[in-house]
């Protein structure tokens, strides 16, 4: 790295920088630019320059700086003002991160933030992104983010800054505030891992010893046979029509037939869950994958097609639960007529992922708390992204709400939507047997923030929570080709296979249930922490701990900084 310049406004530029660690100074710089990237009509004024402010004084930079740059590796006097603490290697990475092509389909991105969900997100990068008046930048950044993905080389950050239709003004203080709190919160999910694996491993050496590799493997599928069926239902209460997949056993096991339904997330379909409703399906289980029509993927569709602009209305935290409900009730007019009254419809399962997390707890008895939704939403700044999600709920009508469903007897949410809409006190409702899921790279609900902190809080006397190294909240091998592209281009990304996440989450699904919900307490074995660590393959670990290591995890969320108690 070269000498430190000795001109004055470098000096004083340098003494506000030095509060990150020299190693990571480069990577602020980088990041303030690609923060332009995150998320569109044409622009009229192209953008000349980029002004940022250090304290009370004022830089600036070119576009055609950058461009020359990013297109040549030129480095005139003024950029070189800013580069020359910067290595060689620094410098190329900052150069590849300016041309980096983004494939995303220009029409698409343009509906998308036109939708509220979409403003939510450009309106939180317009705090850092301002006009040069130091207004909001959202509708500025839209416009040039929807001309870059237009060009035909794709969507890159030079684009971007290049059809910016004002100068930009960068909030400086609040995209390094931004950017540090982003590093705070990789690092203290490296380190709640790594405190969570430490747990799990001293409860397993305390676990009474079992040889896991004698007892029946429940990774593998059962022996009833899998058939599939589609319903469709009409709830005229709700004039709410959907379809309902269904997966039952070939052949029934004796006495009563267990039952689970599942809930998938948003933008999701039933057929997402396939993978886990056949798993369970084969080991004797009825289960019910109803369709939410107006938070699955055909509504994200209808969006992006422009034949709608909100990607779920509100209404959807009220119809979801009253969807799982609604099934139920289906079940139990046909139980004696289809299914020759086995089903056990007093004793039900339920799994959610995503905002299907939020609808299991609502059914487990969670209440929405709007005061502290209220309270959290406000000017929240935090890398929390489900956090736009549940704002969304503020649109409800404010009264108290209840979807406890007594049928529901047992509930897990894989990466729930839950800690702000419910919080400490919401979640405190809930004293049915609960297991939560998180991963280590979602980025969606991030689990320091949506796993970590709100399995404390949850009231349920029998609780487990589930870890995974690696897990990323979606299969990204289910998604488009060109965000496929733009994935595996960020080659320090490794991402376990769909197929070893499937394994982990199929044996701990069925080992719950088969205690919770088909009450065969000779599965109490594999919710042991040492079951956890026999199915983990590295570096993908799997951790898995329950209420006994509340309290130490409380002290470990307490010294994070994480934890708050009502």
């Amino acid at each position: 790295m070269s000498e430190p310049s000795t001109h004055p406004r470098l000096a004083i530029g340098m003494q506000w920088l030095n509060p990150l660690p020299r190693s990571r100074w480069r990577w602020v710089f980088s990041v303030t630019f690609a923060s332009i990237m995150a998320f569109f009509p044409t622009a009229v004024w192209a953008a000349q320059r980029i002004f940022f402010f250090i304290g009370p004084l004022e830089f600036s930079v070119q576009i055609d700086a950058l461009e020359a740059f990013a297109e040549r590796g030129a480095i005139d006097d003024e950029l070189q003002f800013y580069l020359n603490r910067a290595d060689a290697e620094s410098q190329a990475a900052f150069r590849e991160a300016l041309t980096r092509q983004f494939a995303i389909d220009p029409l698409k991105l343009t509906r998308f933030f036109n939708t509220p969900l979409g403003e939510d997100i450009l309106t939180r990068m317009g705090q850092g992104i301002n006009l040069p008046s130091g207004g909001n930048g959202k509708y500025a950044i839209r416009a040039a983010l929807t001309a870059a993905a237009f060009e035909p080389e794709g969507l890159t950050i030079l684009n971007v800054l290049s059809a910016f239709p004002t100068d930009i003004r960068l909030n400086t203080q609040n995209l390094v505030s931004g950017v540090k709190e982003l590093e705070r919160a990789i690092a203290v999910t490296e380190q709640m891992f790594d405190r969570v694996a430490q747990l799990s491993s001293v409860a397993a050496s305390r676990e009474r010893s079992v040889n896991f590799s004698t007892l029946p493997d429940l990774r593998q599928p059962g022996d009833f046979g899998v058939v599939r069926e589609t319903w469709k239902l009409t709830d005229p209460q709700r004039d709410r029509q959907f379809r309902v997949l269904l997966y039952k056993p070939e052949r029934w096991r004796a006495g009563n037939t267990p039952v689970v339904v599942f809930s998938h997330g948003l933008a999701s379909n039933p057929e997402d869950l396939t993978e886990h409703g056949a798993h369970l399906a084969s080991y004797g289980y009825l289960v019910a994958i109803p369709q939410h029509p107006a938070s699955d993927t055909e509504q994200l569709l209808d969006v992006l097609a422009g034949y709608d602009n909100k990607i779920f209305p509100a209404s959807e935290f009220i119809d979801r639960p009253r969807d799982v409900s609604y099934v139920l009730d289906e079940l139990e007019r046909r139980n004696v007529s289809e299914f020759g009254g086995r089903l056990d419809l007093e004793n039900v399962g339920v799994v959610g992922h995503s905002f299907g997390g939020y609808t299991v707890l609502a059914l487990a008895g969670a209440q929405i708390d709007f005061d502290r939704l209220q309270a959290t939403c406000g000017e929240s700044r935090s890398w929390n992204v489900s956090l736009l999600l549940q704002c969304r709920a503020l649109q409800l009508p404010r009264k108290t709400y209840s979807f406890r469903d007594r049928r529901v007897a047992a509930a897990i949410a894989v990466n729930p939507v839950n800690s702000n809409i419910f919080g400490s006190q919401g979640l405190a409702e809930v004293s049915i047997p609960v297991m939560l899921a998180g991963g280590s790279l979602d980025p969606a609900t991030p689990a320091i923030y949506e796993q970590l902190r709100s399995f404390p809080w949850l009231g349920s006397a029998e609780k487990y929570l589930i870890l995974a190294e690696g897990q990323a909240h979606v299969d990204f091998s289910r998604l488009d080709a060109g965000f496929s592209r733009t994935l595996n281009s960020f080659s320090q990304i490794t991402l376990p296979s769909p197929d070893l996440l499937n394994t982990y989450g199929n044996a701990m699904l069925l080992a719950f249930f088969q205690v919770y919900v088909a009450e065969n307490s000779e599965f109490l074995p594999y919710l042991q922490s040492s079951y956890a660590s026999y199915l983990s393959q590295n570096p993908f670990g799997l951790f898995l701990i329950d209420e006994s290591q509340v309290d130490t995890l409380i002290h470990l969320l307490v010294e994070a900084e994480l934890f708050e108690s009502d």
